[in-house]
């Protein structure tokens, strides 16, 4: 029941890419998670067995009057643009254009996906990074998701990369790349324009398994390399500067999903400060932006903040 379900060779190729050390953590992380899950519900945590908290949830907001609204709220998906401004970005690289796109959380709402497809064709790019969380259930398959990831993968640009979740098991690495779409595991990938490079560098969840590598990972570019790490989680923010990496991309939060008017969030899944929970943000050297997410988590609701696909342009200069 909670075995990886990998084969040998995928199993192999995954822990040459991730190394036996963090291969190994991984996959015990997995196990003792889905073990919590499936044992969950003994003693005073009987009724959430019973009664699990998603349906519990959509009682609540049934029985408020909120369903609907807050339902609306959630396929409402909107276009975030953001500008960011290098002294270092490479001059080929002048208005390259970066879509986001995380926490889809795939198989929570059938009717989300062919919303964020259809705002996807119409939003040209250069280059798609997903930032995590493709999923929504831990047990049982993922192939509703896959299946439409993979519906995803056709309307994305050729140079597209993502990043595992915490939601989002190794198995599913090999399925999501022969669909088309790289998973780096602490990897680097290198796009070229002309005599310049530009470097994505993703890692493992830092969140929940923990199994995210930012030394080793930034090494594998040269020294003076313009990198853009993708992490699911915002948390990195500080080990993401020491490293100079020029810019994070992360998602998880989800914004808060249900918050207070103005977007202030009740709560989050992580402990950061107040500002790496939604939008741009910087530290140090190291400018940032946390995606309110383009999916949600357990219900499919929103309040007071909108999900988002996310087109991020490159600058070397500031305008006047």
């Amino acid at each position: 029941m909670i075995h990886s379900s990998l084969g040998e060779s995928d199993r192999q190729a995954l822990i040459g890419r991730l190394g036996p050390e963090l291969y190994a953590k991984r996959i015990t992380r997995q196990q003792d998670k889905l073990r919590r899950f499936f044992l969950q519900g003994r003693g005073i945590f009987r009724l959430q067995r019973i009664l699990p908290f998603a349906i519990l949830l959509n009682g609540i907001l049934k029985f408020t009057g909120l369903q609907k609204t807050m339902r609306a709220d959630f396929l409402n998906v909107q276009l975030e643009s953001n500008e960011w401004f290098f002294s270092n970005l490479p001059e080929s690289f002048e208005g390259f254009q970066i879509l986001q796109l995380t926490d889809l959380h795939c198989d929570l709402e059938p009717e989300l996906m062919p919303l964020v497809i259809d705002l996807v064709k119409r939003t040209p790019h250069d280059a798609a990074v997903l930032t995590g969380d493709y999923r929504n259930r831990i047990e049982g398959t993922h192939d509703a998701t896959i299946r439409a990831m993979k519906q995803l993968r056709e309307v994305l640009s050729a140079s597209s990369w993502g990043i595992l979740g915490n939601h989002d098991s190794l198995e599913m690495v090999p399925e999501l790349e022969r669909d088309g779409l790289p998973i780096l595991l602490n990897e680097m990938a290198e796009i070229r324009r002309g005599q310049d490079s530009l470097w994505i560098a993703g890692v493992d969840d830092p969140h929940y398994f923990k199994t995210h590598d930012l030394k080793a990972t930034r090494r594998k570019a040269p020294e003076n390399a313009f990198v853009i790490l993708l992490s699911h989680s915002p948390e990195t923010y500080v080990e993401a500067a020491q490293h100079g990496f020029a810019l994070q991309l992360s998602g998880h939060t989800h914004g808060g999903q249900i918050c207070l008017p103005g977007g202030r969030h009740v709560l989050a899944p992580c402990k950061i400060p107040r500002r790496f929970v939604a939008g741009a943000w910087s530290h140090r050297t190291l400018q940032g932006y946390t995606s309110r997410g383009t999916g949600g988590c357990v219900v499919a609701a929103r309040w007071n903040c909108p999900p988002e696909v996310t087109l991020h342009t490159l600058r070397r200069t500031r305008k006047a």
